[in-house]
Protein backbone atom coordinates (compact mmCIF):
# COMPACT_ATOMS: atom_id res chain seq x y z
CA UNK A 1 0.00 0.00 0.00
CA UNK A 2 1.21 3.45 -0.53
CA UNK A 3 2.21 5.67 2.01
CA UNK A 4 1.50 9.85 2.30
CA UNK A 5 4.68 11.22 3.05
CA UNK A 6 5.14 14.56 5.12
CA UNK A 7 5.77 17.66 2.72
CA UNK A 8 9.57 17.88 3.15
CA UNK A 9 12.44 17.35 0.95
CA UNK A 10 14.63 14.10 0.77
CA UNK A 11 18.14 13.30 0.08
CA UNK A 12 18.20 12.59 -3.69
CA UNK A 13 15.39 14.17 -5.20
CA UNK A 14 15.93 17.49 -7.67
CA UNK A 15 15.59 20.60 -5.78
CA UNK A 16 13.01 21.41 -8.62
CA UNK A 17 11.23 18.64 -7.64
CA UNK A 18 10.43 19.57 -4.08
CA UNK A 19 10.24 23.52 -3.36
CA UNK A 20 6.50 23.75 -2.34
CA UNK A 21 5.11 23.71 1.12
CA UNK A 22 2.95 20.87 0.56
CA UNK A 23 -0.47 21.62 2.67
CA UNK A 24 -3.82 22.73 1.64
CA UNK A 25 -3.52 26.39 0.88
CA UNK A 26 -4.79 29.09 3.55
CA UNK A 27 -8.13 30.67 3.02
CA UNK A 28 -7.94 34.35 2.40
CA UNK A 29 -8.65 36.51 5.31
CA UNK A 30 -12.24 37.01 6.15
CA UNK A 31 -13.35 33.98 4.44
CA UNK A 32 -14.52 31.46 7.26
CA UNK A 33 -13.46 27.57 7.02
CA UNK A 34 -16.99 26.72 8.11
CA UNK A 35 -17.96 27.92 4.90
CA UNK A 36 -15.64 26.81 2.45
CA UNK A 37 -16.19 22.68 3.56
CA UNK A 38 -19.00 22.36 5.95
CA UNK A 39 -21.11 24.27 3.34
CA UNK A 40 -19.72 22.36 0.43
CA UNK A 41 -18.05 25.46 -1.03
CA UNK A 42 -14.72 26.56 -1.61
CA UNK A 43 -14.49 30.41 -2.11
CA UNK A 44 -11.14 31.62 -3.01
CA UNK A 45 -10.14 35.00 -3.45
CA UNK A 46 -7.84 36.38 -6.78
CA UNK A 47 -8.99 40.15 -6.61
CA UNK A 48 -10.77 42.38 -3.83
CA UNK A 49 -14.03 41.84 -6.21
CA UNK A 50 -13.78 38.42 -7.63
CA UNK A 51 -14.47 35.07 -5.76
CA UNK A 52 -13.77 31.56 -6.96
CA UNK A 53 -16.86 28.97 -6.31
CA UNK A 54 -15.86 25.58 -6.99
CA UNK A 55 -18.33 22.76 -6.31
CA UNK A 56 -21.77 22.82 -4.60
CA UNK A 57 -22.82 18.98 -4.90
CA UNK A 58 -26.58 20.01 -3.59
CA UNK A 59 -26.86 22.03 -7.34
CA UNK A 60 -29.94 20.91 -9.09
CA UNK A 61 -27.83 21.26 -12.25
CA UNK A 62 -23.95 20.47 -11.91
CA UNK A 63 -21.80 22.73 -13.98
CA UNK A 64 -18.47 20.24 -14.91
CA UNK A 65 -15.20 22.13 -14.33
CA UNK A 66 -13.01 22.63 -17.61
CA UNK A 67 -9.37 20.74 -16.20
CA UNK A 68 -6.62 20.95 -17.48
CA UNK A 69 -4.16 17.54 -16.65
CA UNK A 70 -0.79 17.67 -18.84
CA UNK A 71 1.21 14.43 -18.78
CA UNK A 72 3.21 13.94 -15.95
CA UNK A 73 6.74 15.87 -15.60
CA UNK A 74 9.46 13.08 -15.41
CA UNK A 75 12.21 13.95 -13.03
CA UNK A 76 14.03 10.65 -12.60
CA UNK A 77 17.91 11.50 -13.67
CA UNK A 78 19.08 10.18 -17.44
CA UNK A 79 15.74 7.76 -17.46
CA UNK A 80 13.38 8.30 -20.56
CA UNK A 81 10.01 7.36 -18.63
CA UNK A 82 7.81 8.88 -21.57
CA UNK A 83 5.00 5.88 -21.30
CA UNK A 84 4.91 5.69 -17.52
CA UNK A 85 4.73 9.93 -17.39
CA UNK A 86 1.32 9.44 -19.62
CA UNK A 87 0.26 6.35 -17.86
CA UNK A 88 -0.14 8.48 -14.68
CA UNK A 89 -1.43 11.64 -16.25
CA UNK A 90 -4.27 9.19 -17.97
CA UNK A 91 -4.75 7.53 -14.70
CA UNK A 92 -5.29 10.53 -12.77
CA UNK A 93 -7.84 12.26 -15.86
CA UNK A 94 -9.80 9.34 -15.78
CA UNK A 95 -10.19 8.80 -11.80
CA UNK A 96 -11.20 12.31 -11.51
CA UNK A 97 -13.53 12.53 -15.06
CA UNK A 98 -15.49 9.14 -13.18
CA UNK A 99 -17.37 11.49 -10.75
CA UNK A 100 -18.99 13.75 -12.73
CA UNK A 101 -17.61 17.07 -11.64
CA UNK A 102 -14.76 17.55 -14.19
CA UNK A 103 -14.47 18.35 -17.93
CA UNK A 104 -11.42 16.97 -19.31
CA UNK A 105 -9.48 19.29 -21.53
CA UNK A 106 -7.97 17.83 -24.76
CA UNK A 107 -4.23 17.94 -24.22
CA UNK A 108 -3.45 18.17 -27.97
CA UNK A 109 -4.71 21.60 -26.96
CA UNK A 110 -2.10 22.78 -24.61
CA UNK A 111 0.72 25.23 -25.05
CA UNK A 112 3.40 24.17 -23.77
CA UNK A 113 6.15 21.49 -23.12
CA UNK A 114 4.93 19.41 -19.56
CA UNK A 115 8.54 18.43 -19.23
CA UNK A 116 10.00 22.11 -19.78
CA UNK A 117 7.19 23.56 -17.62
CA UNK A 118 6.97 25.22 -14.44
CA UNK A 119 5.58 23.25 -11.48
CA UNK A 120 4.76 25.39 -8.87
CA UNK A 121 2.67 28.96 -8.77
CA UNK A 122 5.66 30.75 -8.99
CA UNK A 123 7.48 29.54 -12.58
CA UNK A 124 3.75 28.54 -14.05
CA UNK A 125 2.72 30.45 -17.07
CA UNK A 126 -1.06 30.77 -16.10
CA UNK A 127 -1.92 32.80 -19.38
CA UNK A 128 -1.12 29.65 -20.91
CA UNK A 129 -4.31 27.80 -19.78
CA UNK A 130 -6.74 30.18 -19.04
CA UNK A 131 -7.38 31.23 -22.79
CA UNK A 132 -8.33 27.23 -23.16
CA UNK A 133 -11.03 27.72 -20.72
CA UNK A 134 -8.98 25.41 -18.16
CA UNK A 135 -10.27 26.81 -14.72
CA UNK A 136 -8.69 24.03 -12.78
CA UNK A 137 -5.13 22.85 -13.58
CA UNK A 138 -3.43 19.65 -12.02
CA UNK A 139 0.74 19.32 -12.20
CA UNK A 140 2.49 16.25 -11.20
CA UNK A 141 5.84 14.96 -11.50
CA UNK A 142 7.55 11.68 -10.82
CA UNK A 143 10.79 9.82 -9.63
CA UNK A 144 11.18 6.09 -10.81
CA UNK A 145 13.53 3.94 -8.94
CA UNK A 146 13.69 0.47 -9.17
CA UNK A 147 10.76 -0.48 -7.66
CA UNK A 148 10.23 2.86 -5.81
CA UNK A 149 8.06 5.24 -7.06
CA UNK A 150 7.48 8.87 -5.85
CA UNK A 151 4.99 11.20 -7.10
CA UNK A 152 3.91 14.81 -6.04
CA UNK A 153 0.69 16.40 -7.18
CA UNK A 154 -0.35 19.92 -7.11
CA UNK A 155 -3.95 21.36 -7.91
CA UNK A 156 -3.83 25.14 -9.30
CA UNK A 157 -6.84 27.58 -9.37
CA UNK A 158 -5.64 28.81 -12.83
CA UNK A 159 -7.54 32.36 -12.79
CA UNK A 160 -6.06 33.09 -9.13
CA UNK A 161 -2.98 31.76 -9.94
CA UNK A 162 -2.79 30.01 -6.80
CA UNK A 163 -1.97 26.45 -5.79
CA UNK A 164 -4.81 24.96 -3.71
CA UNK A 165 -3.71 21.54 -3.02
CA UNK A 166 -0.35 19.95 -3.13
CA UNK A 167 0.72 16.20 -2.09
CA UNK A 168 3.65 14.06 -2.40
CA UNK A 169 3.45 10.18 -1.95
CA UNK A 170 5.70 7.19 -2.05
CA UNK A 171 4.82 3.59 -2.92
CA UNK A 172 6.35 0.43 -4.82
CA UNK A 173 5.90 0.75 -8.84
CA UNK A 174 2.46 -0.81 -8.74
CA UNK A 175 1.02 1.45 -5.75
CA UNK A 176 0.58 4.37 -8.73
CA UNK A 177 -3.10 3.97 -8.75
CA UNK A 178 -3.89 3.93 -5.16
CA UNK A 179 -1.45 6.93 -4.68
CA UNK A 180 -3.59 8.60 -7.38
CA UNK A 181 -7.12 7.77 -6.07
CA UNK A 182 -5.55 9.08 -2.52
CA UNK A 183 -4.84 12.16 -4.04
CA UNK A 184 -8.07 12.48 -5.62
CA UNK A 185 -9.59 11.96 -2.61
CA UNK A 186 -8.12 15.11 -1.08
CA UNK A 187 -9.40 16.89 -4.27
CA UNK A 188 -12.67 16.09 -4.23
CA UNK A 189 -12.49 16.90 -0.05
CA UNK A 190 -11.37 19.94 -0.79
CA UNK A 191 -13.86 21.35 -3.63
CA UNK A 192 -16.97 19.67 -2.14
CA UNK A 193 -16.13 19.62 1.44
CA UNK A 194 -16.98 15.74 1.18
CA UNK A 195 -15.09 12.80 0.57
CA UNK A 196 -14.92 10.84 -2.29
CA UNK A 197 -15.89 7.60 -3.59
CA UNK A 198 -12.07 6.35 -4.64
CA UNK A 199 -11.54 3.56 -2.18
CA UNK A 200 -15.28 2.28 -2.60
CA UNK A 201 -15.85 -1.26 -4.45
CA UNK A 202 -19.21 -2.45 -6.48
CA UNK A 203 -19.96 -5.68 -5.84
CA UNK A 204 -22.10 -7.64 -8.83
CA UNK A 205 -23.53 -11.17 -9.80
CA UNK A 206 -21.44 -12.29 -13.36
CA UNK A 207 -21.91 -15.24 -15.37
CA UNK A 208 -18.90 -15.42 -16.51
CA UNK A 209 -18.00 -18.64 -15.16
CA UNK A 210 -21.53 -20.09 -16.71
CA UNK A 211 -22.92 -19.40 -13.25
CA UNK A 212 -24.47 -16.77 -11.42
CA UNK A 213 -21.44 -15.62 -8.99
CA UNK A 214 -20.53 -12.57 -7.06
CA UNK A 215 -17.57 -10.73 -8.59
CA UNK A 216 -16.33 -7.18 -7.09
CA UNK A 217 -14.46 -4.03 -8.71
CA UNK A 218 -13.12 -1.14 -7.98
CA UNK A 219 -15.56 1.79 -8.24
CA UNK A 220 -15.16 2.31 -11.82
CA UNK A 221 -14.76 -1.00 -12.98
CA UNK A 222 -10.98 -1.61 -12.93
CA UNK A 223 -9.49 -5.29 -10.99
CA UNK A 224 -12.66 -7.37 -11.20
CA UNK A 225 -12.21 -10.44 -9.72
CA UNK A 226 -14.65 -13.38 -8.66
CA UNK A 227 -16.17 -13.43 -4.89
CA UNK A 228 -17.91 -16.74 -4.91
CA UNK A 229 -17.18 -19.85 -6.38
CA UNK A 230 -20.44 -21.72 -5.54
CA UNK A 231 -21.11 -23.31 -9.23
CA UNK A 232 -24.28 -22.67 -8.45
CA UNK A 233 -26.78 -19.06 -7.99
CA UNK A 234 -26.45 -16.39 -5.86
CA UNK A 235 -28.11 -12.97 -6.34
CA UNK A 236 -28.74 -9.69 -4.46
CA UNK A 237 -25.14 -8.81 -2.74
CA UNK A 238 -24.93 -6.56 -0.12
CA UNK A 239 -22.30 -4.48 1.72
CA UNK A 240 -22.16 -4.43 5.27
CA UNK A 241 -21.88 -0.80 6.58
CA UNK A 242 -17.97 -1.09 7.45
CA UNK A 243 -17.34 -3.04 4.08
CA UNK A 244 -16.05 -6.08 5.95
CA UNK A 245 -19.08 -8.23 5.18
CA UNK A 246 -21.49 -9.02 2.69
CA UNK A 247 -24.54 -11.22 2.58
CA UNK A 248 -26.48 -12.47 -0.82
CA UNK A 249 -29.03 -15.30 -1.60
CA UNK A 250 -27.35 -18.50 -2.25
CA UNK A 251 -28.94 -21.59 -4.45
CA UNK A 252 -26.00 -24.45 -4.00
CA UNK A 253 -28.07 -26.23 -1.35
CA UNK A 254 -31.17 -26.32 -4.06
CA UNK A 255 -33.22 -23.26 -2.74
CA UNK A 256 -32.39 -20.06 -1.95
CA UNK A 257 -30.59 -18.96 1.53
CA UNK A 258 -28.84 -16.09 3.01
CA UNK A 259 -25.20 -15.89 3.39
CA UNK A 260 -23.30 -13.95 5.33
CA UNK A 261 -19.68 -13.91 4.28
CA UNK A 262 -16.65 -11.76 6.11
CA UNK A 263 -14.42 -10.52 3.24
CA UNK A 264 -10.96 -11.90 3.44
CA UNK A 265 -11.97 -15.13 5.00
CA UNK A 266 -12.81 -18.42 3.79
CA UNK A 267 -15.32 -19.52 5.90
CA UNK A 268 -19.12 -18.41 5.54
CA UNK A 269 -22.53 -18.50 7.27
CA UNK A 270 -25.71 -19.80 6.14
CA UNK A 271 -28.35 -19.07 7.62
CA UNK A 272 -30.50 -22.07 7.82
CA UNK A 273 -34.10 -21.86 7.78
CA UNK A 274 -36.90 -23.60 6.28
CA UNK A 275 -38.47 -21.50 2.52
CA UNK A 276 -37.28 -19.30 0.89
CA UNK A 277 -34.12 -16.34 2.21
CA UNK A 278 -33.48 -13.61 -0.40
CA UNK A 279 -32.67 -9.99 -0.67
CA UNK A 280 -30.36 -9.08 2.39
CA UNK A 281 -29.69 -5.48 3.85
CA UNK A 282 -27.50 -4.38 6.08
CA UNK A 283 -28.40 -1.85 9.07
CA UNK A 284 -26.39 1.31 8.83
CA UNK A 285 -24.40 1.56 11.68
CA UNK A 286 -24.93 -2.18 13.11
CA UNK A 287 -23.88 -5.38 12.87
CA UNK A 288 -27.25 -6.81 11.71
CA UNK A 289 -29.65 -7.53 8.83
CA UNK A 290 -32.80 -7.00 7.26
CA UNK A 291 -33.34 -9.94 4.92
CA UNK A 292 -36.87 -11.28 3.22
CA UNK A 293 -38.05 -14.86 5.01
CA UNK A 294 -40.29 -17.33 4.15
CA UNK A 295 -40.22 -19.87 6.95
CA UNK A 296 -43.12 -18.86 9.08
CA UNK A 297 -45.29 -18.47 5.54
CA UNK A 298 -45.30 -16.02 2.65
CA UNK A 299 -42.15 -13.74 2.40
CA UNK A 300 -41.83 -11.04 4.97
CA UNK A 301 -38.99 -8.55 6.01
CA UNK A 302 -37.08 -9.64 9.45
CA UNK A 303 -34.53 -8.44 11.12
CA UNK A 304 -31.15 -10.77 11.70
CA UNK A 305 -27.85 -10.39 13.68
CA UNK A 306 -25.33 -10.15 12.29
CA UNK A 307 -24.74 -13.99 12.87
CA UNK A 308 -27.96 -14.61 11.08
CA UNK A 309 -30.22 -15.47 14.34
CA UNK A 310 -33.67 -14.14 13.51
CA UNK A 311 -34.32 -11.59 15.77
CA UNK A 312 -37.66 -10.38 14.93
CA UNK A 313 -40.45 -10.09 12.22
CA UNK A 314 -40.58 -6.44 10.70
CA UNK A 315 -43.47 -6.19 8.27
CA UNK A 316 -47.07 -7.57 9.08
CA UNK A 317 -49.30 -8.53 6.33
CA UNK A 318 -50.27 -11.37 4.63
CA UNK A 319 -49.07 -10.18 1.24
CA UNK A 320 -44.96 -10.14 -0.18
CA UNK A 321 -42.62 -8.09 1.25
CA UNK A 322 -38.85 -8.03 -0.07
CA UNK A 323 -36.18 -6.33 -0.80
CA UNK A 324 -36.04 -3.96 2.07
CA UNK A 325 -33.46 -0.70 2.08
CA UNK A 326 -32.94 1.11 4.59
CA UNK A 327 -32.99 4.57 4.99
CA UNK A 328 -29.35 6.26 6.39
CA UNK A 329 -29.65 6.81 9.99
CA UNK A 330 -31.79 3.47 9.90
CA UNK A 331 -35.10 4.89 11.18
CA UNK A 332 -36.97 3.57 8.59
CA UNK A 333 -36.93 0.95 5.56
CA UNK A 334 -38.41 0.96 1.94
CA UNK A 335 -39.36 -2.65 0.71
CA UNK A 336 -41.56 -3.93 -2.20
CA UNK A 337 -45.11 -5.82 -1.50
CA UNK A 338 -48.09 -7.37 -3.01
CA UNK A 339 -49.88 -6.23 -1.08
CA UNK A 340 -51.74 -3.86 -2.82
CA UNK A 341 -52.20 -6.10 -6.04
CA UNK A 342 -49.14 -5.47 -7.88
CA UNK A 343 -44.97 -4.89 -6.59
CA UNK A 344 -45.32 -1.70 -4.86
CA UNK A 345 -42.73 0.25 -2.58
CA UNK A 346 -43.66 1.06 0.83
CA UNK A 347 -41.84 2.99 3.53
CA UNK A 348 -42.07 1.58 7.34
CA UNK A 349 -40.53 2.93 10.23
CA UNK A 350 -38.61 0.79 12.91
CA UNK A 351 -40.40 2.05 15.45
CA UNK A 352 -44.18 2.03 15.92
CA UNK A 353 -44.41 -0.01 12.56
CA UNK A 354 -46.37 2.93 10.41
CA UNK A 355 -46.25 1.94 6.87
CA UNK A 356 -47.08 4.12 3.85
CA UNK A 357 -46.94 3.31 0.50
CA UNK A 358 -44.96 5.58 -1.88
CA UNK A 359 -45.31 4.48 -5.65
CA UNK A 360 -48.83 4.88 -7.57
CA UNK A 361 -47.45 5.49 -10.67
CA UNK A 362 -46.11 2.27 -13.59
CA UNK A 363 -47.38 -1.43 -12.69
CA UNK A 364 -44.55 -2.87 -11.09
CA UNK A 365 -42.26 -1.25 -8.89
CA UNK A 366 -38.95 -3.04 -7.55
CA UNK A 367 -35.85 -2.49 -6.12
CA UNK A 368 -35.83 0.42 -4.15
CA UNK A 369 -32.51 1.78 -3.20
CA UNK A 370 -32.30 4.76 -0.24
CA UNK A 371 -30.16 7.57 -1.37
CA UNK A 372 -27.40 8.05 0.98
CA UNK A 373 -28.49 11.61 1.58
CA UNK A 374 -32.11 10.05 2.82
CA UNK A 375 -33.97 12.32 0.58
CA UNK A 376 -34.89 10.46 -2.45
CA UNK A 377 -34.90 6.61 -3.29
CA UNK A 378 -33.69 5.18 -6.77
CA UNK A 379 -36.09 2.67 -7.89
CA UNK A 380 -36.49 -0.13 -11.09
CA UNK A 381 -40.40 0.62 -12.74
CA UNK A 382 -42.22 -0.51 -15.39
CA UNK A 383 -45.80 0.71 -16.70
CA UNK A 384 -45.19 -0.69 -20.64
CA UNK A 385 -43.22 -3.92 -20.26
CA UNK A 386 -39.72 -2.59 -20.19
CA UNK A 387 -37.92 -1.60 -17.08
CA UNK A 388 -36.33 2.02 -16.21
CA UNK A 389 -34.48 3.44 -13.15
CA UNK A 390 -36.63 6.05 -11.60
CA UNK A 391 -36.36 8.84 -8.39
CA UNK A 392 -38.56 9.46 -5.82
CA UNK A 393 -38.73 11.89 -2.75
CA UNK A 394 -39.21 10.29 0.25
CA UNK A 395 -42.61 12.04 0.54
CA UNK A 396 -43.63 10.72 -2.99
CA UNK A 397 -42.63 13.76 -5.00
CA UNK A 398 -41.65 12.80 -8.86
CA UNK A 399 -40.89 10.14 -9.90
CA UNK A 400 -38.27 11.81 -12.13
CA UNK A 401 -37.37 8.79 -14.89
CA UNK A 402 -33.82 8.53 -15.50
CA UNK A 403 -32.89 6.17 -17.82
CA UNK A 404 -35.11 6.31 -21.18
CA UNK A 405 -35.72 3.88 -24.37
CA UNK A 406 -32.64 1.43 -23.50
CA UNK A 407 -33.55 -1.68 -22.68
CA UNK A 408 -34.41 -2.90 -19.65
CA UNK A 409 -32.84 -0.96 -16.81
CA UNK A 410 -32.99 -2.50 -13.07
CA UNK A 411 -31.17 -2.84 -9.95
CA UNK A 412 -29.78 0.69 -9.31
CA UNK A 413 -27.61 0.81 -6.56
CA UNK A 414 -26.28 4.73 -4.94
CA UNK A 415 -22.01 5.58 -4.88
CA UNK A 416 -21.65 6.15 -1.20
CA UNK A 417 -22.00 10.17 -1.67
CA UNK A 418 -24.93 9.75 -2.94
CA UNK A 419 -23.55 11.88 -6.87
CA UNK A 420 -23.84 8.39 -9.02
CA UNK A 421 -26.29 5.21 -9.42
CA UNK A 422 -25.05 2.35 -11.01
CA UNK A 423 -27.51 0.05 -12.15
CA UNK A 424 -27.75 -3.10 -14.68
CA UNK A 425 -29.30 -2.54 -18.39
CA UNK A 426 -29.71 -4.56 -21.50
CA UNK A 427 -29.45 -1.87 -23.90
CA UNK A 428 -26.44 -3.56 -25.48
CA UNK A 429 -28.26 -6.68 -25.85
CA UNK A 430 -26.64 -8.27 -22.45
CA UNK A 431 -27.04 -7.45 -19.20
CA UNK A 432 -23.71 -5.04 -18.04
CA UNK A 433 -23.26 -2.67 -15.21
CA UNK A 434 -23.58 0.62 -16.01
CA UNK A 435 -23.73 4.09 -13.72
CA UNK A 436 -24.50 7.42 -14.08
CA UNK A 437 -24.58 10.88 -12.75
CA UNK A 438 -28.06 10.75 -10.14
CA UNK A 439 -29.12 13.27 -11.99
CA UNK A 440 -29.07 10.86 -15.01
CA UNK A 441 -26.71 12.37 -17.17
CA UNK A 442 -23.48 10.48 -18.38
CA UNK A 443 -24.83 6.93 -18.35
CA UNK A 444 -21.94 4.22 -19.63
CA UNK A 445 -20.76 0.78 -19.33
CA UNK A 446 -18.66 0.49 -15.89
CA UNK A 447 -17.03 -3.04 -17.31
CA UNK A 448 -17.31 -5.85 -19.71
CA UNK A 449 -16.67 -9.41 -18.85
CA UNK A 450 -17.45 -12.58 -20.54
CA UNK A 451 -21.86 -13.27 -19.63
CA UNK A 452 -23.74 -11.23 -18.06
CA UNK A 453 -23.86 -9.01 -15.49
CA UNK A 454 -26.61 -8.03 -12.38
CA UNK A 455 -27.73 -6.85 -9.46
CA UNK A 456 -24.76 -3.83 -8.68
CA UNK A 457 -24.26 -3.41 -4.82
CA UNK A 458 -21.79 -0.29 -4.12
CA UNK A 459 -19.78 -0.30 -0.80
CA UNK A 460 -19.14 1.88 1.58
CA UNK A 461 -15.86 3.92 1.57
CA UNK A 462 -13.21 1.11 2.56
CA UNK A 463 -10.55 1.55 5.06
CA UNK A 464 -12.16 4.91 6.51
CA UNK A 465 -14.76 2.81 9.05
Amino acid sequence: MCELNEPRAREGMSKAFCPVNFRKIALPKGVSPTIAFVLSLLVLLSSPCHARVYIDINAPYLRKIPTAIPVFRNMTPQEDQANLAVALSDILAETLDFTGFFKMLDRASFLEDPQQAGLTDTTINFQNWTPLGAELLIKGAFQSRGDILEMELRLFDTFSARMLLGKRYTGRADDQRPMIRRFCDEVILLLTGHPGIFTSEIAFISTTTGNKEVYLADFDGYNPRQFTNTGAITLFPAWSFDGKWLAYTDYRRGRPELVIDKIGEKTATIVDLKGTSTTPAWVPGEFALAASLSYEGNPMIYLLSGKGKVLKRLTQHWGIDVAPAWSPDGKAFAFVSDRSGSPQIYIQEVEGGNVRRLTFEGNYNAAPAWSPRGDTLAYAGSSNGHFDILLIGVEGKGPIQLTQEAGNNESPAWSPDGNLIAFSSTREGPSRIYVMNANGTDQRRLLLLKGEQTDPSWSPRLGSN
